[in-house]
């Protein structure tokens, strides 16, 4: 079995970092530049950064401070945040991002995720998927989860998997922030539904609920930010619980 990844999430508005409840009540949680140094020495699988006010304001993702961060770590390094074209992607890579998190753009326009696996490959091209139950039905949305599509979670995952994403991220938003562990329900039907890795977003409040989505959620990589960023959870203390419960990790 393949070692489960753990990933730090750095969210970004303004230059700095933050965390809310449910995509809202934002507050500050440090300079993305020394948590992502210091992620990468406390032992993380990778780092994802997303700009998250990028999609909102139009305007693109801020490269510089991708620069800046991927100067700083040594491990994958994920970018998302307004990217709409294979223009922004070729900037991001070039600025030292590994891969890139597309949301909002391949909703709007799937053909994007086609012309960017055909570019740059299946490997850098990542499909975040936000989506809350409405009626007993995943709903996905757009805009930091302030737009309901009428997109299918399940429909939509299974379709960027035939696009040719190399995974998807998907956060359940009734569960981001919350601290009451992932959406693992969800979580399994994606993993049994595709063949790409799936990586848990939205809800981890201790180690357990990390133990809980990788056997129950199936999940390939489990995504966190607050518990990481306000020091709840340290990831190596993390990682050897995680084994002591029989999940392989690299620690």
């Amino acid at each position: 079995m393949l070692a489960k990844r753990i990933i730090p999430c750095l969210d970004i508005k303004d230059g700095r970092t933050v965390k809310g409840v449910n995509f809202v009540d934002l507050r500050d949680a440090g300079d993305p530049v020394e948590l992502a140094e210091i992620y990468s020495r406390e032992g993380a699988d990778e780092l994802v950064f997303l700009d998250i006010s990028a999609t909102e304001q139009k305007r693109k993702t801020l490269a510089d401070l991708v620069y800046r961060v991927a100067e700083k770590v040594n491990i994958p390094f994920t970018v998302g945040g307004g990217i709409s074209s294979v223009e922004d992607v070729d900037i991001l890579l070039h600025n030292g991002a590994d891969k890139v998190s597309i949301n909002s753009s391949a909703v709007k326009n799937p053909q994007l995720i086609n012309d960017l696996v055909a570019k740059f490959g299946s490997q850098c091209i990542v499909v975040a998927i936000d989506a809350k139950q409405i009626d007993g039905e995943w709903i996905v949305h757009l805009v930091g989860g302030k737009v309901p599509t009428d997109r299918k979670l399940f429909e939509w995952a299974k379709e960027v998997e035939e696009r040719g994403a190399g995974e998807i991220l998907f956060t359940s938003m009734d569960n981001d922030g919350t601290k009451d562990g992932f959406a693992n329900e969800a979580l399994a039907k994606l993993s049994t539904d595709l063949n790409i890795p799936i990586i848990a977003s939205g809800g981890a409040g201790n180690k357990q609920h990390f133990t809980d989505t990788f056997v129950e959620g199936k999940a390939d990589a489990a995504l966190a930010a607050s518990v990481f960023h306000f020091k709840e959870i340290g990831i190596q203390e993390l990682k050897q619980e995680l084994k002591e419960n029989g999940i392989p990790v690299r620690v």
